[in-house]
């Protein structure tokens, strides 16, 4: 449902302010949770979903969706293991395998959107449980561990500065953040992800290379969830099939509640960025009251439905009746 009168707000603004509110209750609540430390300690659990969060706007921008990443990041991490335990390459090759192996399944995943026409929410969903079962199958289920100590540079690495542990991959997010918003925002294949998601059948009556675009992004969506697969890999240490389970749930509420429309057409990567913090804020704070993770999953879940209900009907609903109100008084006026 959108707003035929007014264009929606952006949501930004509103998200920073309700983030603010958030963590200023989590402090109150939570002492520890005031301390510096814990924001950075914080950041280092938000990488791997904030970067495929990052290609995930993309998608979903087109009008699209991939609920395949937490599977891609499963394969992904025991290609990583087994190449390097079984083949025998270097541990920063193994991380290139993995990162190769996800955009094959995102490629996978945008040759069945665009070459058989299958919805992505239905392609996603059957390659959801495909590559799960594929790295189930070609593990039988085992970890790979004992990985060289160099390695965890990747996923643990820091830099000391002021007594803080600032993690290393954040800076890693930051860079992508920025080079991803730059994309969208201020280049011509940026224009063509806002023309696909807002009129596919006009794009591609306008000329624009609707499909390679949605073949890069699904591609570039994989390729997100393996080197987050790496990550992963890095920073437990182990390399196992069951990595990223729930994973799409907490990427694709960071780009909705950042205001990225599901119907397409809309979003920021700053949008995604704040709501990837609001997420990861979230869990944090939960956790901090010992709260399950299978009960955050429902808090996760709820945030998700009602920051749909409130971009794409309340905000819409308000605008129209404000709307009507206004062209009233100007009528009797």
């Amino acid at each position: 449902m959108t707003s035929r009168y007014r264009k929606a707000p952006p949501p930004e603004p509103v998200l920073a302010a309700i983030l603010v509110l958030l963590w200023v209750g989590f402090a109150i609540a939570i002492p520890k949770f005031r301390e510096g430390q814990n924001y950075l300690e914080m950041t280092k659990y938000l990488v791997e979903i904030g970067i495929v969060g990052l290609a995930m706007t993309y998608v979903i921008i087109t009008g699209g969706i991939d609920l395949s990443v937490g599977s891609v990041v499963g394969l992904s991490a025991v290609c990583l293991g087994l190449s390097w335990q079984d083949l025998g390459i270097g541990i920063w090759a193994a991380v290139l395998v993995a990162v190769v192996a996800g955009a094959a399944a995102g490629l996978l995943n945008g040759g069945l959107v665009v070459a058989l026409r299958i919805p992505p929410l239905i392609a996603t969903l059957g390659t959801m449980a495909a590559l799960r079962g594929v790295a189930l199958g070609i593990t039988h289920g085992r970890s790979v561990t004992g990985f060289p100590q160099r390695f965890e540079a990747l996923g643990r690495g820091f830099y000391s500065i002021a007594g803080l542990e600032i993690p290393a991959q954040f800076a890693l997010l930051l860079l992508l953040a920025i080079l991803s918003g730059v994309l969208l925002a201020r280049t011509r294949f940026g224009r063509y992800v806002y023309a696909i998601g807002l009129n596919e059948p006009g794009a591609r009556y306008a000329g624009l290379p609707v499909d390679m675009s949605k073949l890069l992004i699904y591609s570039a969506c994989g390729a997100a969830a393996g080197l987050a697969g790496a990550i992963a890999v890095s920073r437990f240490q182990t390399a196992k099939p069951d990595l990223g389970i729930s994973f799409e749930l907490d990427v694709i509420t960071a780009c909705v509640v950042g205001g990225v429309s599901i119907y397409g057409g809309r979003g920021t990567i700053l949008g995604t960025m704040l709501g990837l913090f609001f997420v990861g804020s979230l869990r944090r704070g939960l956790t901090f009251l010992d709260v399950k993770g299978e009960v955050q999953d429902i808090v996760v879940g709820a945030v998700l439905v009602l920051a749909v209900f409130v971009h794409q009907v309340l905000v819409p609903a308000l605008l129209n009746l404000l709307e009507q109100r206004r062209t009233a008084k100007e009528g009797a006026s």
